[in-house]
């Protein structure tokens, strides 16, 4: 009962009207919007490949691959990336997609784990989102993941850095309009990990929360942060029913 009543409060405070929300893609041109649609121009899918080598690759003490155990992640992976951050209990903690690829490797294939941010770890992310392609996003209702996304909703309406802005100040009170050429969204993380013109490779979803802390002239956590984990728990809360649409493509 308890689980349920923090899950519900959380629901019912996501400061955007369900029928408010807008996906990133609906800001972009006809042009952007097209390369996101078609794999065959969706510069991501370079990375997809790369993880879907990697997940039938040998690897580690081991000697298994993401296969052996999850067999054809079509089916295996389908669904998985619609819940998380989740709670990983051999850790006790609550941790993103990328964390939990690294888990796996490091306990099952008994691999060293990947960089975060690395070309092959994102590579890896990339492909198990996109077999969740088209789910809705249905975060992980365990009581840590949702009291992680409780401190995540703190953060995203808490002013910070020089500049003295919160998430929500541009991302629910100001989307759609321009700042420096650029149209602001509404800050959904539902086709992460992403390829960005500006950045010209791929990039996951704290390295963009990163970014725009650095912009606010606020103290950047390092990648794989509490903070940035809860933040992101938010973030799933907040995109509770819109479509996964990894890997996605934006300006």
């Amino acid at each position: 009962m308890k689980r349920l009543l923090l899950a519900c409060l959380l629901l019912a405070s996501v400061a955007l009207a369900a029928d408010e929300r807008r996906s990133g893609t609906e800001f972009m041109s006809p042009a952007m919007q097209a390369m996101q649609r078609d794999d065959a121009q969706n510069p991501a899918m370079l990375w997809s490949a790369a993880g879907e080598a990697q997940w039938n690759a040998i690897a580690g003490g081991s000697a298994k691959s993401c296969a052996s155990c999850h067999g054809d992640a079509r089916t295996g992976m389908r669904g998985v990336a619609a819940r998380y951050p989740a709670l990983d209990a051999g850790s006790g903690k609550v941790v993103n997609l990328s964390q939990r690829i690294n888990i796996c490797r490091e306990r099952k294939q008994q691999a060293v784990s990947w960089k975060l941010e690395s070309e092959e770890l994102l590579g890896m992310e990339a492909y198990v989102a996109m077999q969740s392609r088209g789910m809705l996003v249905t975060p992980s209702l365990d009581a840590s993941t949702q009291a992680a996304a409780a401190r995540g909703k703190q953060q995203y309406f808490q002013r910070l850095g020089q500049l003295n802005l919160s998430c929500a100040q541009c991302h629910d009170q100001q989307w759609g309009k321009r700042l420096a050429g650029s149209t602001i969204p509404q800050a959904h993380a539902s086709a992460y990990p992403i390829y960005r013109l500006e950045w010209q490779g791929m990039g996951s979803l704290q390295r963009r929360l990163r970014n725009c802390m650095s912009g606010v002239r606020a103290d950047v956590p390092h990648f794989g942060a509490k903070e940035l984990v809860e933040l992101e728990a938010w973030l799933a809360v907040r995109d509770t029913g819109m479509k996964i649409e990894s890997p996605g493509v934006r300006p």
